[in-house]
């Protein structure tokens, strides 16, 4: 026999407007041809009932104050009045159907009731089952349709789900927040679930309702602030928000924060989704996860993903994208925000979708592809991730459920003054839940190989700018907001449990100690940070005139006092090639030529600098004009109908042998965060614009660096090196012809002569190129 169950509320059961806890038993000590104890009775057709319509026993209107709560969309428990209940002489049916001209149920007509309401008590017949259709209903002219009542099933969310979230640990939050297609006691639909604590009522808006949430309001998991509703009949693609009813009784049209797809913007509804991509990157993962990342090579290019290749969507993107890092050799690529974002000039900085990638060039499937083919091409995929602040929008997160529920209630701890933004409220154990379980999210879902943190040091402190008496102090008085350390410590550890091999980068611009610095030891737990420092102090020295660089020498010197303290990226990244502020080629002093030169020295410089590195887009072949998001990378100079086009090819040139001479030499990457791979040999010459250094690696292998950042030819440069190395040969030469140098070069290796100099007792004399940088290796 057929269990009535999936008409039964485990919440409550209503008749006549009174209400009383039930829960039916789990196990059904029913006979043949009787009820279960505590159900609804079974709905039992009689041999003699004839096949036509027949007519209810009698209605049960809804109490006027019940009506009117649940037709303004602010009733906790729709599922207490809708649906079917036993009642004294039957069974008590009752469906919102707004619009509707006549509704029926297994072949029995409902009366109307005010506000779109049908009801009828029916006597005792048999329940329909799984996957049948409760309900007939007939709008304007069409014929009948049948339809799944929302309001016979059980709750699709499971109770540890519920004390998961309450409790702010469930690391896999978007299986059970947001919009998850599934089959539900046998009917396939999908499954609406939303954080909204506030609320007086939350409702489901969609295509599917003509954008009328009336018909489906949801029903609240308790003290969760969880609200819940499984929708039969919706599947993938379709479009929805969420209808919520305020603390003040207004209402407020959201998109779902927990949305993994959402419509292109402008449009803002969230769509349902269900991912059919099958992933071809299994290799890549396993040798992910036995890799340690600090004393491997990384190389990073930094990309704009709309504007690489403007036009392409992520599929085309997965052709061209791929072949172009690999061939140039950088090892990763590093993505702008792939989150949605409403406004494109944000270069996708102030996110609204934070599961969603942007649907401006495709699907998440496609962007999952883009994935797949970048690792199966040997690269690997770090994106950027903004957890520090969130636009106002109001169809998005801010005031989410008509209260501040993401942000903080202060608007001393929850205004950005820099951006006209929001910041999230740390220190709640949902929000902090969402951020952590969103950074997992990205590495298992997408399987991102890193997550770049976008503006830690605004996270770090109470007091960033703001003015004197516009902040909070801590519980301790001081200026660091506790609540945002916890949650990086928490989002860390988090990751790198769960992830093996994913790295985090914290972009952090102050003196922090510790940010990669393990969390049991009292540091924040990033895995890299981002040496600000070293790009400041860099490019005010190369954009100096030779002529007075001698008096900041210091500047490229200083990076070594701390290189250790921290786990260092070297970025040379979008922030600085835009808003006045030129592009790399352009920050050089001088005329083109020796721009140029300037340029290719810097950048082997920079390279062969401890620590990783990462170029942004377009200054690999040292486009002169500033980054635009409209117009991307300047392709154009490539061409060669360009009258400078070899100069920049030069460049791109030189990148490729940067990369394919940096991975291959372990001295440059192994002992990265080990003082022993590091020695100066020359760091004061600051009248010659000189320097000159040993990079090591662990058995030992040298590479001997000299920077020449003076335009003139230095003959016969005497620098001392290890007695036990007989001679060095030039492996790059910025200054070569191919790169679009001058072509002065060390033709035969060095022998090592025993003459003193710089603490070792043995010396070779190289020449030094103007405005160029040496890389030797032992001969």
């Amino acid at each position: 026999m057929r269990t009535p169950r999936e008409w039964t509320r485990w919440t409550r059961s209503s008749c006549c407007g009174r209400t009383r806890r039930t829960r039916p038993s789990t196990r059904s000590s029913t006979r043949p041809g009787t009820a279960p104890r505590g159900c609804t009775s079974r709905w039992r057709r009689s041999a003699a009932s004839p096949p036509h319509r027949t007519e209810a026993r009698h209605t049960m209107h809804l109490p006027t104050e019940e009506r009117t709560r649940l037709l303004r969309g602010e009733h906790h428990d729709p599922h207490a009045l809708l649906g079917a209940h036993r009642v004294p002489g039957g069974v008590l049916i009752r469906t919102l159907q707004p619009g509707a001209r006549r509704v029926s149920a297994l072949g029995t007509e409902l009366s109307p009731e005010p506000g779109g309401l049908f009801s009828a008590v029916l006597p005792e017949a048999e329940l329909p089952g799984p996957g049948e259709d409760a309900l007939l209903v007939t709008r304007a002219e069409a014929g009948p349709v049948p339809v799944h009542d929302p309001y016979r099933f059980l709750p699709a969310l499971g109770e540890l789900d519920v004390h998961l979230i309450a409790e702010g640990r469930h690391e896999r939050l978007w299986e059970a927040l947001g919009a998850r297609p599934m089959t539900h006691q046998g009917v396939r639909g999908t499954r609406f679930t939303v954080w909204a604590p506030h609320a007086r009522g939350v409702r489901v808006a969609g295509d599917f309702n003509a954008w009328d949430g009336t018909r489906h309001p949801m029903r609240s998991l308790g003290a969760s602030g969880v609200w819940e509703l499984f929708l039969p009949g919706v599947e993938a693609g379709a479009l929805y928000k969420f209808d919520i009813c305020c603390p003040d009784g207004s209402h407020t049209l959201r998109a779902d924060p927990m949305a993994r797809r959402a419509e292109c913007p402008p449009a803002t509804a969230s769509i349902v989704h269900e991912s059919t991509h099958e992933w071809r990157d299994a290799a890549w993962m396993r040798r992910r996860a036995q890799r340690a990342p600090h004393a491997a090579p990384m190389s990073v290019y930094e990309v704009h993903l709309p504007s690489w290749r403007p036009g392409l969507g992520y599929r085309e993107l997965a052709v061209e994208l791929p072949a172009y890092v690999r061939d140039l050799g950088f090892t990763h690529v590093e993505l702008l925000p792939p989150a949605e974002h409403p406004y494109g000039g944000s270069w996708g900085y102030q996110v609204t979708g934070y599961y969603a990638p942007t649907a401006r060039l495709g699907t998440p499937d496609e962007f999952k592809h883009l994935v797949d083919s970048l690792h199966r091409a040997g690269i690997g995929v770090l994106i950027d991730w903004v957890p520090a602040h969130f636009p106002k929008d109001g169809w998005a997160l801010a005031r989410f459920d008509g209260e501040p529920c993401y942000e903080h209630q202060d608007p001393r701890r929850s205004e950005h003054p820099d951006w006209g933004t929001l910041e999230f409220d740390y220190g709640r154990r949902e929000v902090r839940n969402f951020l952590v379980a969103n950074a997992v999210y990205w590495c298992e879902e997408y399987h991102v190989d890193g997550l770049r943190v976008d503006a830690v040091a605004s996270m770090l402190y109470l007091d960033y700018s703001r003015p004197e008496g516009g902040w909070l102090p801590n519980e301790h008085g001081g200026r660091e907001n506790l609540d945002a350390v916890a949650f990086l410590q928490e989002m860390n550890a988090t990751v790198y449990r769960r992830c093996p091999g994913v790295v985090t980068i914290a972009e952090e611009s102050t003196a922090w100690d510790g940010v990669t610095r393990s969390v049991d030891r009292g540091g924040l737990g990033f895995g890299f940070k981002w040496n600000m420092g070293w790009m400041h102090d860099s490019l005010q020295y190369m954009s100096k005139d030779p002529v007075h660089r001698a008096w900041h020498h210091g500047q490229l010197t200083f990076s070594m006092v701390y290189a250790y303290a921290e786990n260092y990226i070297l970025p040379i990244s979008h922030d600085e090639v835009v808003h006045g502020k030129r592009a790399l080629v352009s920050k050089m002093p001088g005329d083109w030529w020796r721009r140029r030169a300037d340029h290719r020295a810097f950048l082997a410089w920079m390279w062969s600098h401890p620590g990783k590195q990462l170029l942004f887009m377009g200054q690999e072949f040292a486009q002169g004009a500033e980054w635009s998001e409209a117009e991307g990378p300047q392709w154009w100079v490539l061409d060669p109908a360009y009258g400078a086009a070899d100069d920049h090819l030069g460049v791109q040139v030189l990148v490729h042998d940067l990369n394919a001479l940096y991975r291959d030499t372990p001295a440059l990457w192994e002992l990265d965060g080990d003082p022993a791979g590091f020695a100066w040999i020359e760091a004061e010459a600051a009248s010659d614009n000189v320097l000159a250094f040993l990079r090591r690696a662990a058995d030992g292998s040298q590479l001997l660096v000299v920077c020449n950042f003076s335009p003139v030819v230095r003959h016969g440069y005497r620098l001392g090196v290890p007695a036990e190395v007989p001679a060095w040969a030039e492996v790059l030469n910025t200054d070569a012809a191919t790169y679009g140098g001058g072509g002065v070069r060390n033709a035969e290796p060095l022998k090592a002569e025993s003459h003193p100099s710089h603490g070792h007792e043995a010396s070779i004399a190289p020449t030094l190129p103007p405005l160029a940088t040496l890389w030797l290796r032992p001969a």
